[in-house]
Formats: structure tokens, C-alpha cells, sequence
């Protein structure tokens, strides 16, 4: 006991006076910076009644009080009872405590699902960091909205869009130290380059490409214009072709279809299709990069063989003025194509042809380009290795200005702002990464090469992605399109900010007017032509990418000339600055939730619904497959399994010690690879890409599977185990059918955590 007594004597002897450090708001001229204050808090003093949200606790020098002269002898006894006293408060502090915590985690248990549902509560910690102090959701949503505003979005996409541009130009080498050396300016901890040498297609000066009449005898007339040389379709095939000319809407597999069922081949002949809809680059190209290094980066000092992607057309390919598209439509003649088909180009209905001859010369060259992505990154506190990306493309072919300049402004404007939050207190618990991408006008080239680059890295440590290309194409109708993970973060995030053309209203409000279901409304797969595709994709990183659309058509001056930073501003009747800003809202928000939540905002979940709304697609095919003794009942219980899984792992959560920050990490690490247990690990990456079995593009994917399965009903022979090669083929369908099982499955293994804690009925 004479011991015991001893270390606390020590210890009142080596206490240090009540100090702390407190960032107090600042009110007046410096409105809204955090300014530190020393207060000591000597006996006798008031407490402070009020702290600002955000604190940070620091270590003081030891120090010792002063000697307590002699006690007088009735004190001397209460010294002696001190050690008693102290343990008698600890045993019922301690007991009182644990009582607490039990009933505690017996409530959580009872929260369910609402756990992992997002809280707009104006007091929710997003992130309680337990050393450093506390920071509040709505403190960091003030903090964001207030410097976000000092901006100035306007400008800068006015003058991003006056500037050449193009991929490999000198016009684009001055843009990109331009951006870097902005980047440089900020309070970013790395800012740095990366270089990419790329097989480009350019129209050779020497040898424009050209269209011409042909008679009934094979003999080329007349030369239609193209009225400007530099416009090209990129990574079309070299050569000649001489055929009719058929109309056939936007190009797509199902407008080939419908051509044919009209009588009407496309076969052999030069098709006249509509801008819209899909790319350029799934009319032509099937694939994002460049197309000489397919599933490889195209770093300089890297030498592969000369291969050539297959997703490459194998025919010529022209863009044409609406002029010239008039002439050729007014020499069609045969069916009427349906009305869902007519264009405004004519007054009279569009025909699908035949028609005349022509012949279409295309005399485009390879050049190996240098193209370079720029980079910035604010350093995560907790998380450092774990990355929230955020990329817009950067080129362009003309002005650009839907198309990337929007984005490009919207980028510099989100780094200056998280800049200004850093050098005002704030740090995320993850790493966010500002990204600017070069050759996007070529299929995602810069981006799909970073990654093909960094594959080994990024699946283990990039958390997100968030893509800034084509965010205003208008202002009536809002799309996400998007990974299934982020749909019930978006939901949230939709509410917090204002819509941009409807007073009064939240984006979330703006929708459901609408349409009560608002997924339904704002939801869409990720389309092929925007970088966030290869993110998922190809790496399996979940991936959004905002646009603000036209109600009743789509922005007709992207992919030309004509897309102004004047014409778009026409297009928005003056609202471009307030929509821009509402997309810089948006994604401001979701990298604050996705870069500071304790627990990563994912729902994990959801892809158990994604499974069951595609086994009902399988499911009309049930009946002909158990005719030839096939079952699909391997891909049920493999979805069982993920369904199990993901609850568990819920529960896990549920039940855990908020406060155990290695538990934290390691729920986090896997809830941010779930996107990456559907890419198939049983393909390869070069030969197979897109691996993912949603949204991928492959024998491997869903998709396929369905595609084959349909088979069934077409097939001539009606004969269980026919190989016809056109026909339902059984050896594939159960290759296919083990593909997607096994991803299935083993999705589900690894959102299980270790191997021991794996429990499926498979």
C-alpha cells in the first residue's frame, strides 16, 4: 500500500497544468479560418462553456506543481484514505462503464440496416478521430461550400475552351504546364506528370480522305466536299471501299437488326448513321487505350511485339456535314424508315434505301504521340494508401467546351477548394488523388493507359472513382451513371445539394417530382466512352460520372466544332455557371464522405439485387434447359452465398469496438475490393479486358450468358446438344455458366473475410 501511495504521489507531482489547444472561429474580416488559442486552465478557472467543433489536442511541456505546505493533523488522516478512496472510485467507475458499454452494444444490435444508411443528422462525425478530436459533417459541408464559392468557374471554362488542345499539339504541351504549374500553386502534398507514348490516328495533309459519286457502270464522278480536311474518325480502317448507300439510324447492333427485318441488307454496303446515342468510338473502335498495346501500357521504355487490338473496325469510316447528309438522304429510296428513325434535316420521310453507289477513300496514318497525365494529391491522414480519385479529360479536337472544358474547370476548381480546407485545418482520413487526362478524344487513351500501368496497385488501393467529363450537356434531367456500390451514397448526397434550375428544391426533390423512383430516373450503366468505365470495368473500382441533360434532346453540338463555350451557354439559356457549380457541389460532397467517413459509405450489399434482377432474366429460360438436362441452379446458390456474406459482414460491423481502428481498416479493405471480386479471375486481362461479369464485355459476362441463352429459341435444329455455330452450343453454355458461377462465388468467399470465417452452402 506504501508503494501504491507513492506512484500516486508521483503522479500528482508530474501532472501537467491543465493546457489545451482549441480552434476557435474567427468572426470579422477573417471570417471562416480557424485561429489557435492557448488556455490554461488553472484551478479556480471556467471552464470553456463552448468549443468549435473541430479541436486538436496537443502534448505540453511536464511541468510540477508547487509543494502543498504541511497538512494540518485531520488532513494527515485523510491522506492516509486517499489510496482507498481513489480505488473505491475507480472499481465504480470502471463497473458503471462496462454496464454502460453492455447496454450499448446491446442497442446497436438492434439499429439493423439503418448502421450503414448515411445520416444527414447536422451533428454526425463522418469520421471521430478519437487522437485529434472531432470534425462534423455539417462543419466540413460549410467549410467546403463556403471556399467553393470564392471561385471562378465561369472564366475558366470560357478560356479552357479557347485553346488548342488536341492530343500530342503544342497547343496542348502550353495547357498541360499551365494546369501543373496551377496544381503547383496549391497545398497539395505531390503534384507530378506521367508520360505515355501512344499510337494516335491524324488525317494525312498529303492524302485527304475523300468521298465520291459512282454510275451504274463502276466509274467514279463527282466528289462530294467534307468541307473540312481535319475532320476524321479516329482508329478507322485505312483503304477503299465501293457500295450502296443504306441509312441506318445510330449504327447500332439493334439498328442493324431492325434494317434487316425491313428487308433491307447492310451487308457490303456504305452505311449513313446518325452522331449520338453511342461514340464514336463504339461505332468504330470496341475499346478504350491505345489500340496497338491492347491490356499493356504504352510506357517508352516498354517493347511489345506489334499487335493489334481486335476491337479495331476493319472497315473505313468518314464523319460528314449535315449538308452533305442531306444530299445523300434525298437519293435514297425503298421503306420508310419508322418514325422513331426521322431526323430534322429534311422535310420529307427518312428512306432506308438502297441508293446510289459511292466510294469513300480513307488515307488516315498511325503516329506514335507523347501524352501526359497530370497529377495532384492530398495526402490521407489514417489511410494514406487508400485513394479517392477524381479525373476529367483535358483535350480536345476542337473547342471542347461540353466536353472537357466543363470538367476541366470543375477539376481546378475542386482542388483549389480542398486546398483552402487543408490550410484551414482540414485533412481526410484518405488519400484524394486530382487527376487531368490527356487523349480522351481517343477512346479514354490517357486514362485506360494509367491504368494498365498501375493495374497490380490500384485494385488494392484506389477506393473510388469519379469522373468530371460531359457533367453539362443541359439542366433539366440529372443522370449518375454508375456502379451499384455508390447508388445509395449518390441518394444521399442528391438531397444535399441544391437543384440548379428548380428553386427551392433539393436535386433529390427535383427528381422525385418526377418519378418517386428515383433510381429509376437517375440511374444508368457506365457507357464505354467515358474513363470511369475502364475503372470498373477493366481495374474493378466503382465509378460514377454525373450529366446534366436536355429533357427533350441531346446536346447536338458535342463531338463537333460547334460545341462553344457560347453555344453551350446558349443551350443552358444562361444557367452554365449555376450548373457547373452544382455538379462541383455534388462531387465536392461525395469525395468529402468518400475520403473522411470512418467506414467506408459503399453498399455492399446492393449487388446481391443486381444478381437477383438478372436471374430473372435467366429464369424465362429454365423450362428449355431442363429439356436438355442443363440447371442453373449453381448460379442461385452461389447468389445465396454473396447474400449471406454481405449480411454477415454487416453484422460484423454492427457488433464491432468503433474505436478499434485496425478492425476499422480492415472491414474497409473489404468493402472497397468488393467491385474487384467480379472481375473473373479465370480470364485473361490481355486478351479479356473488361473482366467484370456486369459490366464487362466477354464470353465471361452476363451478357453473353443471356445472348447465348436466347439461342435456344432460335435454333433451327430444336435438337438438345446441337454444335451448330450459329445455334445453341452446350459445351459453351457450360463453360460460361462455370465462368460466372465461380466469379459469383468467389465474391462472395472474399467478402467472408479469412478462410476460416468462410461459411456457404454452395
Amino acid at each position: 500500500m506504501e508503494r501504491l501511495w507513492g506512484l500516486f504521489q508521483r503522479a500528482q507531482q508530474l501532472s501537467p497544468r491543465s493546457s489545451q489547444t482549441v480552434y476557435q472561429r474567427v468572426e470579422g474580416p477573417r471570417k471562416g479560418h480557424l485561429e489557435e488559442e492557448e488556455e490554461d486552465g488553472e484551478e479556480g478557472a471556467e471552464t470553456l462553456a463552448h468549443f468549435c467543433p473541430m479541436e486538436l489536442r496537443g502534448p505540453e511541456p511536464l511541468g510540477s506543481r508547487p509543494r502543498q505546505p504541511n497538512l494540518i493533523p485531520w488532513a494527515a488522516a485523510g491522506r492516509r484514505a486517499a489510496p482507498y478512496l481513489v480505488l473505491t472510485a475507480l472499481l465504480i467507475f470502471t463497473g458503471a462503464f462496462l454496464l454502460g458499454y453492455v447496454a450499448f452494444r446491446g442497442s446497436c444490435q438492434a439499429c439493423g440496416d439503418s448502421v450503414l444508411v448515411v445520416s444527414e443528422d447536422v451533428n454526425y462525425e463522418p469520421d471521430l478521430d478519437f487522437h485529434q478530436g472531432r470534425l462534423y459533417w455539417s462543419d466540413l459541408q460549410a467549410m467546403f461550400l463556403q471556399f467553393l464559392g470564392e471561385g471562378r468557374l465561369e472564366d475558366t471554362i470560357r478560356q479552357t475552351s479557347l485553346r488548342e488542345r488536341v492530343a500530342g499539339s503544342a497547343g496542348m504541351a502550353a495547357l498541360t504546364q499551365d494546369i501543373r504549374a496551377a496544381l503547383s500553386r496549391q497545398k497539395l502534398d505531390h503534384v507530378w506528370t506521367d508520360t505515355h507514348y501512344v499510337g494516335l490516328q491524324f488525317p494525312d495533309p498529303a492524302h485527304p480522305n475523300t468521298l465520291h459519286w459512282v454510275d451504274e457502270a463502276g466509274k467514279v464522278g463527282e466528289q462530294l466536299p467534307l468541307e473540312d480536311p481535319d475532320v476524321y474518325c479516329p482508329y478507322s480502317a485505312i483503304g477503299n471501299v465501293t457500295g450502296e448507300l443504306v441509312y441506318a439510324h445510330y449504327g447500332r447492333p439493334e439498328d442493324l437488326q431492325d434494317l434487316r427485318a425491313r428487308g433491307v441488307d447492310p451487308v457490303g454496303r456504305l452505311l449513313l448513321v446518325r452522331v449520338g446515342v453511342i461514340s464514336f468510338a463504339q461505332k468504330v473502335h470496341l475499346g478504350t487505350g491505345d489500340p496497338y498495346t491492347p491490356g499493356f501500357p504504352s510506357f517508352n521504355q516498354t517493347q511489345f511485339p506489334p499487335v493489334a487490338s481486335s476491337g479495331l473496325p476493319s472497315i473505313p469510316a468518314q464523319p460528314i456535314s449535315a449538308d452533305i447528309a442531306s444530299r445523300l438522304l434525298r437519293k435514297l429510296k425503298g421503306p420508310v424508315a419508322p418514325q422513331e428513325w426521322q431526323g430534322s434535316l429534311l422535310g420529307s420521310p427518312y428512306h432506308l434505301g438502297p441508293g446510289p453507289r459511292l466510294r469513300l477513300v480513307v488515307n488516315n496514318h498511325r503516329t506514335s504521340t507523347p501524352i501526359n497525365n497530370i497529377f495532384g494529391c492530398i495526402e490521407g491522414r489514417s489511410e494514406p494508401d487508400h485513394y479517392v480519385v477524381i479525373g476529367a479529360q483535358r483535350d480536345a479536337w476542337g473547342p471542347g467546351a461540353a466536353k472537357s472544358a466543363v470538367g476541366t474547370a470543375i477539376l481546378l476548381e475542386l482542388v483549389r477548394t480542398f486546398s483552402s480546407m487543408v490550410s484551414n485545418g482540414f485533412r481526410p482520413r484518405r488519400s484524394l488523388l486530382f487527376i487531368s487526362w490527356d487523349g480522351g478524344d481517343f477512346g479514354s487513351v490517357g486514362s485506360t493507359e494509367w491504368l494498365e500501368g498501375y493495374l497490380s496497385v490500384l485494385h488494392l488501393k484506389a477506393v473510388v472513382y469519379v469522373s468530371l467529363d460531359n457533367a453539362v450537356l443541359g439542366d433539366d434531367k440529372f443522370h449518375a451513371k454508375t456502379s451499384p456500390l455508390l447508388t445509395s451514397l449518390i441518394e444521399s448526397v442528391l438531397k444535399q445539394v441544391d437543384s440548379p434550375n428548380h428553386s427551392g428544391q433539393t436535386l433529390y426533390e427535383q427528381v422525385v417530382f418526377t418519378n418517386p423512383s428515383w433510381d429509376a430516373e437517375v440511374i444508368r450503366p457506365l457507357p464505354m466512352d467515358s474513363s470511369a468505365y475502364s475503372f470498373t470495368a477493366f481495374v474493378g473500382v466503382p465509378a460514377v460520372e454525373f450529366s446534366f441533360m436536355e429533357d427533350d434532346q441531346a446536346y447536338p453540338f458535342l463531338h463537333t466544332k460547334e460545341d462553344t463555350y457560347e453555344n453551350l451557354h446558349k443551350v443552358l439559356q444562361g444557367r452554365l455557371p449555376a450548373v457547373a457549380q452544382a455538379v462541383a457541389q455534388l462531387a465536392g460532397q461525395l469525395l468529402i464522405r468518400l475520403s473522411h467517413d470512418r467506414l467506408l459509405p459503399l453498399d455492399f450489399g446492393r449487388y446481391g439485387d443486381v444478381v437477383l434482377r438478372h436471374i430473372g432474366n435467366l429464369n424465362e429460360f429454365s423450362g428449355d434447359l431442363k429439356a436438355r438436362g442443363l440447371t442453373l441452379q449453381w448460379v442461385y446458390s452461389a447468389r445465396g452465398d454473396y447474400i449471406r456474406a454481405a449480411e454477415k459482414l454487416r453484422q460484423e460491423i454492427y457488433s464491432s469496438e468503433e474505436r478499434d481502428e485496425r478492425l476499422t481498416r480492415m472491414y474497409n479493405v473489404r468493402i472497397m475490393r468488393v467491385e474487384f471480386y467480379f472481375l473473373s479471375q479465370y480470364v485473361s486481362p490481355a486478351d479479356s479486358p473488361f473482366r467484370h461479369i456486369f459490366m464487362g464485355r466477354g464470353d465471361h459476362t452476363l451478357g453473353a450468358l443471356l445472348d447465348h441463352l436466347r439461342l435456344l429459341r432460335s435454333n433451327s435444329s430444336g435438337t438438345p446438344g446441337a454444335t451448330s455455330s450459329t445455334g445453341f452450343q452446350e459445351s459453351r453454355f457450360r463453360r460460361q455458366l462455370a465462368l460466372l458461377t465461380w466469379t459469383l462465388q468467389g465474391a462472395a468467399n472474399a467478402l467472408s473475410g479469412d478462410v476460416w470465417n468462410i461459411d456457404n452452402n454452395f
